[in-house]
């Protein structure tokens, strides 16, 4: 009797102390997820690796410093945020792989990320049908206004013509190469300015356009081409939409043959001070790139961010560049939409961005537009042998950036207006909604 109440006291014993450690094990594996409800998570979805991570991997360094800077405010209605970085690997299929795990998966209230335009549009369907929000920080060839993307980087009609606009002016421009890496930003931004030069009086005879696939290297004919089609005794430059690493071998090949920016001046849309440092620049002074912004600006807003990002990075020769000033600017107003109605539910976020402002890192002040697009100023800066720019051209009034083209037949009626009409491309002729906003 006495060793069985013993026995049973020791059974009693053992299944309290497995039931104790079973709830301490169940406490620590839930732990995380606990601890994930104080967070709000912020996705990034930036090539490290592949022909794009010359160019992205810097954004994906300026979001964890922007979301380390956030948290030390006290984060956002006072949780904690969390970077959540994936790598596309300049792969475009897998952008959308990596969009989808980031939302479904990692539960991100946002995402900053795409460089090149057939990324965003892997992505594009993902996000409207997970509807999650995108930041989308560069340069692009415009015809695009959907309700889940906010669009950070130029438009046409903030870059690619005021460039044009400049070379004819100033430069004395009537022959043009336009000259791209084989996608859809380069082909569409061409087609635009292909008719933007017609209809300025430009013959087709001295249009010349031309496209090399991603990551392109020998580049000796494609120049030698430019050459000959620049010695016909008219000023010529060349517009660049060519992307990624293959901007190394292209300049380098320019100073091989003894291309000066005073004989065919280069003005560049994808080529700023990162994807400059680490290069010999001296063949390239002179030649020009236009952006929204550039390191060079002194302002004192500018000259804070650098203090920081070098400061961030450990590294005083970091550079900043365009799409970084982009993400600085979406960032800032996703955090003050998200203030502003107190929630990250992507729709609440979604209709209170339009109106948001915040300032830019050049001395003045980026409004998101109903079009989701941003207010900016333009700027054209001539490369200087230190990788920097010497800005020779500034608009004088910040450029709304307009989402359909003006110059092409197809989209010149069409507005994006997510506010009133609710419609991404909406015909103002025919006031009619044209279905997907893409």
């Amino acid at each position: 009797m006495l060793r069985k109440l013993t026995q049973d006291i020791a059974t009693m014993t053992r299944r309290r102390w497995l039931a104790a450690t079973a709830g301490l094990a169940l406490g620590f594996a839930l732990s995380p997820a606990f601890a994930a409800d104080d967070t709000i998570k912020v996705g990034i979805l930036h090539s490290l690796s592949g022909t794009m991570a010359i160019s992205e991997t810097t954004l994906k360094d300026v979001m964890l410093m922007l979301i380390d800077e956030q948290n030390k405010k006290g984060g956002v209605l006072g949780k904690k945020l969390e970077a959540v970085v994936v790598d596309p690997a300049s792969n475009w299929p897998l952008f959308a792989e990596k969009a989808r795990e980031l939302i479904t998966k990692d539960k991100v209230a946002v995402v900053f990320g795409c460089w090149t335009s057939v990324s965003r549009k892997s992505v594009l369907p993902v996000f409207k049908e997970l509807n999650n929000i995108l930041f989308y920080p560069v340069q692009y060839e415009g015809e695009e206004s959907e309700r889940n993307v906010f669009y950070t980087g130029a438009a046409p009609n903030q870059q690619a013509i005021p460039a044009v606009d400049y070379l004819m002016k100033e430069e004395k421009v009537k022959r043009w190469v336009l000259e791209g890496t084989d996608y859809v930003y380069p082909r569409t931004t061409n087609k635009i300015l292909e008719a933007y030069l017609k209809s300025k009086g430009v013959a087709a005879d001295d249009i010349m356009i031309n496209y090399t696939p991603f990551g392109f290297s020998d580049w000796q004919t494609e120049v030698s081409k430019i050459k000959a089609f620049g010695s016909a005794g008219k000023k010529t430059a060349v517009v660049s939409t060519i992307n990624g690493d293959a901007n190394v071998p292209f300049y380098k090949e320019l100073g091989n043959q003894g291309i000066k920016a005073t004989d065919i001046p280069v003005v560049a849309f994808s080529v700023g001070e990162e994807e400059l440092a680490g290069i010999d620049t001296k063949p390239l002074v002179g030649h020009l790139a236009a952006w929204n912004y550039f390191e060079s600006i002194k302002t004192p807003a500018n000259e804070k961010f650098i203090k920081e990002w070098h400061a961030f990075t450990k590294n005083d020769k970091r550079t900043t560049n365009d799409p970084m000033e982009a993400h600085y600017i979406g960032f800032n107003m996703w955090v003050k939409a998200v203030e502003k109605v107190k929630s990250t539910d992507p729709d609440k976020v979604i209709d209170a961005l339009p109106g948001i402002e915040v300032p830019n890192l050049t001395g003045g002040t980026a409004k998101m537009l109903p079009n989701h697009h941003i207010t900016k100023p333009v700027f054209i800066g001539e490369i200087k042998a230190n990788g920097q720019f010497d800005v020779v051209f500034k608009t004088k009034d910040l450029v709304p950036g307009d989402a359909w083209s003006k110059e092409l037949e197809g989209s010149k009626d069409l507005i994006g207006d997510w506010v009133g009409k609710k419609c991404g491309n909406y015909n103002v002729k025919t006031n009619k909604c044209l279905g997907s906003g893409t």
